[in-house]
């Protein structure tokens, strides 16, 4: 993993899986890998569709679902640096601000004051504030567009 490329999707869509290939070497790797992969999809739902079909092969493993594992790896490491997965905090956070500043103007209390969303990561603070838009950010352009919105407006 250490001379991997990175990834830009976390499957292969060309590829179906199935129980053909070369048995994995170290079946307890795969389903470490898999474990912990699967506990990463509580925060990261873009791989919750992978980790599940690599799942399905936690009995008997092999070189295809391995490498399909590392895939998953590797896009994972490409796309968030601890930059983005905060930026993708404050994004949520956001998001269920407006939600419930909708809520209490639908029931005639709306808030005449400004919500303030605090992170104390700075990268993720520069995101927010830089508006030129860099190649390693495309993929999280729509949460920095609606931040930049949703600030403006209030």
């Amino acid at each position: 993993m250490q001379k991997c490329n990175p990834g830009k999707t976390p499957v292969d869509i060309e590829s179906k899986f199935g129980a053909n290939g070369d048995p994995v070497s170290d079946p307890m790797l795969y389903r470490s890998l898999a474990s912990a992969l699967q506990y990463l999809t509580f925060t990261r739902s873009d791989i919750s569709y992978a980790v599940q079909h690599v799942f399905l092969y936690m009995h008997d493993p092999r070189e295809p679902h391995l490498v399909a594992l590392k895939r998953i790896s590797c896009y994972v490491t490409l796309s968030r640096s601890s930059a983005e997965a905060e930026y993708k905090g404050v994004a949520n956070m956001v998001i269920e601000t407006a939600w419930v500043r909708n809520i209490l103007c639908e029931l005639h209390a709306p808030l005449f004051t400004a919500t303030l969303v605090y992170c104390d990561n700075v990268s993720a603070v520069y995101l927010s504030t830089n508006p030129v838009q860099h190649q390693r950010t495309k993929h999280i352009e729509i949460d920095i567009h609606f931040v930049r919105d949703f600030v403006a407006s209030a």
